[in-house]
């Protein structure tokens, strides 16, 4: 009988590897094609430049190329493919913008895009991001913190979440139409407690790399929460509601035993049983990472969840 060869474990896929093999392969495809045609993906992305006053750095990590952050998105208006919303998001007018404000505060009403702006000095922040889908980035976002915002509105003391709400718009956004329309239920809606949305790293985002959001990445105005699965970083926001219970978010509708209300970044095994998080891959790279309770923020917000059974909450 012939001999099987030993083979090294070193030389064998990692089983996270293998079960993400084609989220690997596109994501490594739209990277390599991003940086091989910045030409074509400048024209695409490309918005007014944008003054910042101070800038956060959270990270010893290079922020992942411009390129591979504007071309490989979760965008599911524009399409449920990754590279959808940047060749889907083209017609979408993102400017004049108005933003209704309800609930439980002191100053509703409908705000333009400059009013919500106008008073908040901009910040460059470099954050990490995990997905769900097992692959992470780093960017340089440009906005304010979103405590600065709700504080203008003057929520009540009944206001214990704060509920976001996409734009619908179907004649602009492709997967709200037509064969796309059942993706999701839309609108689209997220939500924060109280305390989450008033953290100092909670960041409400009109730019990344120094300039405007593009269309596939949440113009004119999307959420930046880094301790939380990508999804819970809602785009293109036109109503902000102060509710005083939690509301049900888009995939807690759509998948309630995968995506939980928290959605903190947890590679820990969760009653969820969706995917492996213990390991990422960053976005252009081909070696796994071990992913990091609360994408690393832990530090830094673990106290907003003392008590809790984040296996229970995810």
């Amino acid at each position: 009988m012939k001999k099987i060869p030993t083979i090294r474990s070193s030389e064998i896929t990692p089983r996270h590897t293998y079960l993400h093999r084609r989220e690997f392969l596109a994501s490594t495809v739209a990277t390599i094609a991003a940086l091989a045609t910045r030409g074509f993906v400048a024209d695409l992305a490309a918005g007014d430049k944008l003054t910042v006053a101070k800038k956060m750095v959270t990270t010893t990590d290079p922020p992942t190329p411009f390129g591979a952050v504007t071309t490989y998105n979760n965008f599911y208006e524009f399409g449920s493919d990754k590279s959808d919303p940047a060749r889907n998001a083209k017609a979408f007018n993102p400017k004049p913008w108005s933003v209704a404000v309800e609930g439980a505060c002191a100053k509703p009403g409908v705000y333009t895009l400059e009013d919500v702006l106008k008073p908040h000095p901009l910040e460059e922040r470099v954050y990490r991001h995990r997905c769900v889908e097992g692959w992470s980035i780093v960017v340089p976002w440009v906005g304010f913190p979103l405590a600065d915002l709700l504080k203008r509105f003057e929520p009540a003391g009944a206001a214990k979440y704060v509920e976001f709400v996409t734009v619908v718009r179907p004649s602009e956004m492709v997967g709200q139409r037509g064969r796309f329309m059942s993706l999701l239920p839309w609108p689209y809606n997220e939500g924060l407690r109280m305390d989450e949305a008033m953290h100092p790293l909670t960041l409400l985002a009109i730019g990344l790399y120094g300039e405007e959001l593009p269309n596939q990445n949440g113009a004119p105005l999307r959420l930046v929460v880094p301790w939380k699965y990508g999804f819970k970083s809602i785009k293109s926001i036109v109503k902000i509601r102060f509710v005083d219970a939690q509301p049900r978010t888009t995939w807690m509708k759509e998948a309630p035993e995968y995506y939980g209300f928290y959605s903190n970044v947890n590679p820990s095994p969760t009653y969820s049983t969706f995917r492996d998080q213990s390991a990422e891959r960053r976005l252009g790279e081909f070696r796994m990472r071990k992913t990091l309770p609360f994408n690393g923020y832990g530090e830094q917000v673990a106290s907003l969840y003392a008590g809790m059974d984040l296996r229970k909450n995810y």
